[in-house]
């Protein structure tokens, strides 16, 4: 990104660009940033889009080899291709590239194998973009309420992230209601958070296995209900349930091996400011609770795809289960 930045600051581009990862929000964000900077505000004639699988490389090359019309450039985005998997005649093509056109590709995932990603990386730029770690996504929540005047203490921002994720375009549209429904006020607090951010389905699959583990069978069921009741697929809810078992598995182990947050943390992909939760959240459980509770939830899998248990039923009986107080 730092190269990036630079490329525009000075008006001086690279043939063609790699925005690849899973942030959408930086990659979009730098991918309009390329194009204002090499193209304008406004210059559409010059501008070639193309997205998905199965892009017409012959088409791509048709308009990379097309001369800017009244302008010093040419650009062409190309988002989601999945070419940087497979191969591409635009390996060999990249290399001679006119000076005119510049190409930026978008993706979620690549091959550093690839020949069109080495390509890539001999004659322009790459930059993966991945999630900000915990100390940078606090500094730019607080750089978007600085731009509306607005005040925030870490530990409100710490609870913002535990109910938003760290998803960047998530938390933009969150602060964003915490700024409307703030209004005059200039300090945003917890209650403003409650008020009107929505908590994603991870956050409430962390307080079902919290109220699993503490054996409040009615909370539990009414948090599943709720995602029911939200469209959520029972079976994404049972994918979610089974990850949680096996995050508190892992946290408990590391845990148990003297590991400090900071090493749990980055051995897990955990964000730092949750790994007090979940180790607090593991002593609920044995460790052996845990890894039945895992079994279960494959075998439950297993009944449902293979029609011997219908989905809703089989997560909730893993609920009711887990949950009981006899189950300790």
């Amino acid at each position: 990104m730092k190269n990036i930045k630079e490329h525009i600051k000075q008006n001086q581009f690279k043939p063609v660009y790699l925005l690849y990862g899973n942030e959408s929000y930086l990659k979009k964000l730098y991918k309009d940033k390329l194009k204002v900077a090499i193209l304008g505000n406004s210059d559409e004639m010059n501008y070639s889009y193309f997205e998905g699988k199965g892009v017409d490389v012959a088409k791509v090359i048709s308009a990379a080899d097309t001369l800017p019309f009244f302008s010093d450039r040419r650009l062409i985005i190309i988002e989601n291709s999945g070419l940087f998997k497979n191969q591409s005649d635009l390996a060999d093509y990249i290399k001679s590239i006119p000076e005119t056109t510049h190409i930026v590709f978008v993706e979620t995932e690549v091959d550093k194998r690839n020949r069109l990603y080495k390509a890539v990386k001999d004659t322009g730029t790459i930059s993966e973009m991945n999630n900000m770690d915990e100390a940078n996504l606090k500094l730019w929540i607080t750089s978007l309420l600085d731009k509306d005047n607005k005040k925030v203490t870490a530990d409100s921002i710490l609870y913002l992230l535990s109910k938003t994720g760290s998803d960047m375009e998530n938390i933009q549209n969150e602060v964003e209601k915490l700024v409307s429904y703030a209004y005059e006020r200039d300090v945003i607090t917890n209650s403003d958070i409650d008020a009107v951010c929505t908590t994603q389905i991870t956050g409430k699959i962390f307080a079902m296995i919290d109220a699993i583990g503490s054996r409040r069978q009615d909370l539990a069921l009414e948090l599943y209900y709720d995602l029911l009741a939200l469209k959520e697929k029972p079976m994404s809810i049972l994918f979610l349930i089974a990850r949680q078992f096996n995050i508190l598995i892992q946290v408990k182990n590391l845990s148990s091996l003297k590991m400090d947050n900071n090493v749990i943390s980055q051995k897990t992909g955990l964000m730092p400011f949750t790994i007090n939760k979940y180790l607090s959240q593991a002593k609920n459980f044995t460790m052996e609770t845990l890894k039945e509770a895992l079994q279960s939830s494959a075998d439950i899998e297993e009944q449902i795809k293979t029609g011997r248990l219908i989905d809703k039923i089989g997560v909730e009986l893993l609920i009711v289960k887990y949950s009981s107080k006899a189950n300790r």
